[in-house]
């Protein structure tokens, strides 16, 4: 039941109170001492239950307050309501943090709570048992003080935290870890770790087979293509009939040494991770020479192609992997632009990142082939790219290229109306030439 106490009924009591001492006072014949005792008898009364209270607050362990009538007992009975109120709260909080950590604990990947600053604030079983950090123990340690890693550190360091980190487990060194943070509430963040060995084991299965396979192919190809060029030489033995059929088998052979070859690419490209082979590419010189070989692989087709360099703008990066992504979006474009098209390659600055683009005036892409052209073996129109000799890894290559730089394609493309691929490089691998 709600109880009100105002001022003015304090007040009142304590006036009534006062004058009915004087009145007893007056009969008796002393109404000072009678009013006098009457206060201090209050008084007495009032502190002896703020005593009490302040008891049952600071040393009694039990969820009853004292028992009283009066206002006191209207006080006590407050305190008991609001006390069982915030109790039934907090068990409902309880409830619900054991939910989360029950959920956390189901998690198949280690998980840790951190605040800004990337302190330890919680952490499942399986942090202990993938990252070796213990919950309630390590509570408190920075995170990059525990898992000390050159790779984390620097994952760290950059902010980036869209694409994982990938680091050793400090358990066990069999295990490869995936990394990932991510805001969690307003003033947290959420640090997850999962365990990718066996993707990354059957990863390396793939690239070892593919670097293999392509390898043991390219000593048969160089065998059956100089046979074959052999039998050609000698057009006066042949009759036309198997003359054709010599020059079919040129074809293909030829078209299959390409495509082992860009295998032999890719792997590389996919194995080559370590950032010490970067060193300063001088783009204007590499790409007036990719212009200059394009017009040699433009002679049948008569594009018109056209050049906008910026001549001191440089990156830094490994130049083998930037010239072969530049030299894929030119080949491209050149083979799939119908003959006397229009071909605009570019390098210039846009806000503060390096842009090289390579645009024309082609037959386009429509949109819902445009996001997995970066796919291995993905092609638009199948016929069209045996007609011209692709094999679906141009693309594939140029974005391992990117990963590698921490740069970004770009795809504009109009169905009908030509395509521009765009790379986009950060500024901290842009370099500034004399």
């Amino acid at each position: 039941m709600y109880f009100r106490l105002s001022v003015k009924s304090i007040i009142s009591r304590l006036t009534l109170t006062l004058l009915l001492s004087a009145v007893v006072g007056f009969f008796i014949g002393n109404t000072f001492l009678i009013v006098a005792i009457s206060a201090v008898s209050l008084l007495i009364w009032h502190y002896h239950h703020l005593l009490k209270l302040i008891k049952w607050l600071w040393r009694s362990k039990t969820i009853s307050p004292p028992v009283a009538k009066g206002i006191w007992g209207r006080i006590y009975d407050g305190l008991y309501r609001r006390t069982r109120k915030h109790r039934k709260k907090q068990k409902a909080l309880n409830a619900k943090i054991r939910q989360f950590r029950d959920g956390a604990e189901a998690l198949p990947d280690a998980a840790l709570v951190l605040s800004d600053d990337l302190i330890i604030e919680w952490g499942n079983k399986k942090a202990q048992r993938l990252l070796g950090i213990r919950w309630p123990g390590d509570i408190g340690q920075r995170i990059d003080n525990l898992l000390r890693f050159p790779e984390f550190s620097q994952y760290i360091e950059n902010g980036n935290f869209d694409i994982p980190c990938h680091i050793p487990s400090p358990i066990n060194a069999d295990l490869i870890l995936e990394l990932r943070l991510m805001a969690y509430g307003s003033e947290q963040v959420l640090f997850l770790a999962r365990d990718v060995s066996k993707v990354h084991r059957l990863e390396e299965m793939r690239r070892d087979f593919v670097a293999n396979v392509s390898h043991e192919l390219k000593t048969p190809l160089t065998v059956v293509r100089g046979y074959v060029e052999m039998v050609q030489m000698t057009e006066h033995a042949l009759d036309p009939y198997w003359q054709k059929v010599f020059n079919t088998m040129e074809t293909q052979v030829s078209r299959m040494d390409r495509l082992v070859e860009q295998l032999l690419i890719l792997s590389r490209v996919e194995i080559n991770i370590d950032d010490d082979d970067k060193q300063l590419i001088d783009m204007p010189k590499l790409l007036h020479a990719l212009v200059e070989d394009s017009h040699w692989l433009n002679q049948d087709k008569n594009h018109h192609i056209t050049a906008d360099i910026d001549e001191h703008l440089a990156i830094e990066g490994i130049d083998n992997e930037i010239k072969s992504a530049c030299l894929n979006l030119i080949s491209n474009a050149i083979s799939y632009t119908q003959a006397n098209g229009k071909i605009d390659i570019s390098w210039q600055m846009d806000g503060n990142k390096a842009k090289f683009s390579v645009k024309d005036n082609g037959p386009g892409i429509r949109p819902e082939n445009v996001n997995r052209l970066t796919e291995r073996f993905f092609r638009v129109d199948k016929s069209r790219s045996r007609d011209t000799g692709g094999s679906g890894l141009g693309l594939a290559i140029v974005k391992h290229v990117l990963n590698h730089h921490h740069a970004e394609l770009a795809i504009n493309s109009q169905w009908g109306k030509g395509s521009e691929f765009i790379i986009y490089f950060e500024p901290n691998c842009i370099r500034p030439l004399p």
